[in-house]
C-alpha cells in the first residue's frame, strides 16, 4: 500500500507539472490568433494640421515618459498586412538614436519612415517620399534633423572620407556654406540650415511634392530633434 501511494503521488505530481507547463504555454502562446480589426482601405482622414498635431502629441508622451505604444498589437499587424495608409511621412537621419516611431510614440503603419544620413534629399529619398505623399496620400511631410548630427559635422569639417561616405557630405555642403560666417556653433547652425535646404531641394526637384503642397493636400515642415531631452522642435 505504501509503495502504491508513492507511485500514485509521483504520477499525480508529474501530471500536475505537465498541466502547469501547458497552462503557462497557453498563456504565453494563445492557441487561436486574435481577430484583426477591420482593414483600413482609405488614406488617412486627418488634415495636415491634425496629422502634425498627432506627431507632436506623441513626442510629448515620449519626453514625459508616458508612451501609449499605439498600433503595436497583433490585431494592428494583421490590419495593415495587406495595405498601408500612414498618416505622416518623415525624412530623418539614419542615426540610431532618432527612430521616428519611438520618438513620436507611434506604431506599425503610422509613419512612412525615410531614413538616410543627414536627412538629405537624394533621388532615392525623393522617390520614396513621392510614393508616400502621392500614392499613399500622407497629409504631412516632416524633414527631421537632430543636434550633433555626424553627417552635418563631417560636412562642416569637410575632410576626405573613405568609400561612399563623402556623398552625403556633398549634399550638405550648401547648407554649411550658408552659416559658416554666422555667430555660434557652426555644426548647430548647420543642422538647422540643412533642414531648410533639404526642404528646398524637395520642392525644387519634385513637381509631385510641390503640386501637393500648392493644392493644400500636403504640409511640409522642418524640425529638429534634441538628443538630450528627446524633444522635437518645429523650425519651419
Amino acid at each position: 500500500m505504501k509503495r502504491n501511494y508513492f507511485i500514485d503521488r509521483r504520477h499525480f505530481l508529474k501530471l500536475g507539472s505537465i498541466g502547469a507547463i501547458g497552462l503557462t504555454a497557453n498563456l504565453l502562446w494563445p492557441m487561436k490568433p486574435a481577430q484583426a480589426a477591420p482593414s483600413s482601405t482609405v488614406p488617412s482622414s486627418l488634415s495636415s494640421d491634425e496629422a502634425l498635431q498627432k506627431l507632436m502629441e506623441g513626442n510629448q508622451r515620449f519626453i514625459q515618459h508616458h508612451p501609449q505604444y499605439p498600433d503595436q498589437s497583433e490585431a494592428r499587424l494583421l490590419e495593415v498586412a495587406q495595405a498601408q495608409h500612414p498618416f505622416a511621412t518623415v525624412l530623418s537621419c539614419a542615426d540610431s538614436r532618432v527612430p521616428a516611431e519611438l520618438i513620436f510614440d507611434q506604431g506599425i503603419g503610422d509613419i512612412f519612415d525615410v531614413r538616410i544620413a543627414g536627412n538629405i534629399a537624394t533621388a532615392a529619398a525623393i522617390g520614396s517620399i513621392e510614393y508616400a505623399v502621392v500614392l499613399l496620400e500622407t497629409p504631412v511631410l516632416m524633414v527631421l534633423g537632430h543636434e550633433r548630427c555626424g553627417a552635418v559635422t563631417a560636412a562642416v569639417q569637410n575632410k576626405p572620407l573613405p568609400g561612399e561616405i563623402g556623398t552625403f557630405v556633398e549634399a550638405i555642403l550648401p547648407a554649411v556654406e550658408r552659416v559658416k560666417n554666422q555667430p555660434g556653433d557652426t555644426v548647430d547652425n548647420a543642422v538647422n540650415a540643412n533642414v531648410q535646404y533639404q526642404i528646398e531641394q524637395l520642392l525644387q526637384r519634385s513637381n509631385l511634392i510641390a503640386e501637393r503642397v500648392q493644392s493644400g493636400k500636403l504640409k511640409v515642415v522642418g524640425s529638429r530633434y534634441d538628443l538630450d531631452t528627446g524633444a522635437v522642435t518645429i523650425l519651419t
